[in-house]
Order: structure tokens, then sequence, then C-alpha cells
């Protein structure tokens, strides 16, 4: 058996699926491509694969990470090179690495992630980075946070890693967040901007990296 991690990307055209769909289409698209996926055992058998942290509807990225076994070795470039003709428009596939199967998996290994964000405002340079600092020096941050009828209540602020400004022309900013994303909690891009006093949802929200445990410092 072999255990590759797969680091693919959603565009624009693909940014309102679910996380679900994203998994079935990946098992459509491995299976299209005659890779000898590897299987669950059990009374449903399943392909093994795993995808470290679901990414927001209307979220697109660069930096999905993807676990998947193999029942058989193959280089990880001829998986690319037959995978790359089943891929719809809007899916993209990076690199492709083996890893040891004892390897802990991607879901407890996950400790933050980065994101590229655009928004309109009409704040100054200072006046923004002045928001950004005031609420990285804060403490707490209490936030409520809605799910259907349910209020889901916790501190905002141990959720924001960094905040710093990449870009600003005009009235367009745009903002790169480090956010924790790990079982104990995930920073949202669009709570972060509301919580800095931008109700509205912001012009794009890209995901550029996912930070594994270890990795913190780079």
């Amino acid at each position: 058996m072999q255990r590759l991690r797969l680091r693919f990307g959603r565009g624009e055209e693909v940014k309102f699926i679910s996380h679900l769909d994203v998994v079935r289409f990946w098992e459509r698209a491995l299976r299209r491509a005659g890779i000898p996926l590897a299987y669950s055992q059990g009374f449903r058998p399943h392909p093994r694969i795993a995808v470290a942290a679901p990414l927001a509807v209307g979220v697109t990225s660069e930096a999905e990470l993807m676990d998947i076994w193999l029942s058989q070795w193959m280089p990880p470039q001829s998986l690319i090179m037959k995978v790359k003709g089943q891929l719809s428009r809007g899916f993209e596939i990076f690199e492709a690495y083996e890893i040891g199967l004892n390897v802990p998996s991607l879901q407890s290994s996950l400790a933050a992630a980065e994101y590229r964000v655009e928004l309109k405002s009409e704040k100054r340079g200072q006046e923004m980075r002045y928001s950004l600092s005031c609420l990285l020096q804060a403490e707490k941050l209490p936030w409520q946070h809605f799910r259907g009828d349910k209020v889901h209540c916790y501190d905002l602020r141990a959720l924001v890693n960094d905040l710093w400004i990449i870009n600003h022309h005009n009235s367009l900013y745009v903002l790169g967040m480090r956010l924790r994303c790990d079982a104990g909690g995930s920073g949202r891009p669009e709570q972060v901007l509301a919580a800095l006093g931008f109700p509205q949802y912001p012009e794009s929200s890209h995901r550029t990296k996912l930070i594994l445990k270890g990795e913190l410092g780079t």
C-alpha cells in the first residue's frame, strides 16, 4: 500500500460547491484516471481519501491538501499526469508526494490557514493598520455565530494568529490573514472582517496556505 499527499486548487468556477461535493468529485476523477485506490474494509467499502479541512463555500484556494491511499505503488508524477486529464474546469492539481503510512492524519496535523482577502474601504492605510493592530492586541474578543436556530459563542481573538496589509490601491485593500485551523476551532475571514468593522462580505477570499503543526514558524 502507498500513501500520497496531494495539493490542489479550487477556482472561481467551483467555489460555490460544498465540501462533500468536492470529495465526490475527486473520487470520480481518480477512478476515471485509473488510479489504484485502496478501499476501507467493512460492509460498505469506500475509497480511502481524506481532505485536510473543509473550505467554506465562496472561497477559492491554491492550498488544499488531500491524502489518498493506493493499493499499488505508482510514481507521484504519473498520478499527476493521469489525473490532470480528468479534472473539470476550476480544479487544479499542483503536486503529489509520498508520505509514510503511519504519519498522523491531516486533520490532526493542521494548525493554521492563511488567506488573501480583498475588501473595499475608504479608510486610509494608517487607519487600517491601526484597526488590525487593535484586534491583535486585544486579549479576548467574545463572538457569536449563528448556525440555524443555535447560537455558538466563542473567543474570536483566539482564532486569529496574524493580520497584515498585502496591498492597498484607492479604496481596495488586500489583507493577509493567518487564522487558527485545528480540532479546537477554525477562524473565518468574513468573521474577522466583521470584527474589524466591515460587516459586508469581502470582494474575494482565497486560501493561500495550510500550515501543519511544526510549520508555524515558516
